[in-house]
């Protein structure tokens, strides 16, 4: 088994189930349309999305500074997003960074 340290943030949406159940299909579009626009500050901070989920991904990074530097950006984009949804619609994402050692494990 090989261990590395990596800086993990993890992304997900408040009041997802909320959503779903007003909206389920202009929700699901919405908070994919809120990630796809999330994969160029991942890629400028060197990140990587590790695993998605329905309302939020795991993204890897090589350093703590940089993963907090991408979710203050990713909190602007999904703001910006946001100025055009009406309040029922707009998507508030809960992020948190942690460090340590992650295991690799064939994929």
């Amino acid at each position: 088994m090989k261990r590395r340290l990596a800086a993990i943030l993890a992304a997900d949406v408040v009041g997802y189930s909320a959503m779903v159940q007003r909206d389920e299909v202009g929700a699901i579009q919405t908070v994919k349309g809120h990630i796809s626009a999330f994969e160029p500050q991942l890629a400028l901070h060197h990140g990587r999305i590790v695993k998605k989920m329905g309302d939020g991904f795991l993204a890897e990074f090589t350093s703590v500074v940089e993963a907090v530097a991408c979710a203050v950006e990713l909190q602007k984009t999904a703001t910006e997003r946001n100025q055009s949804l009406g309040s029922d619609d707009q998507v508030v994402f809960r992020i948190g960074v942690h460090a340590g050692d992650i295991i690799e494990d064939d994929n």
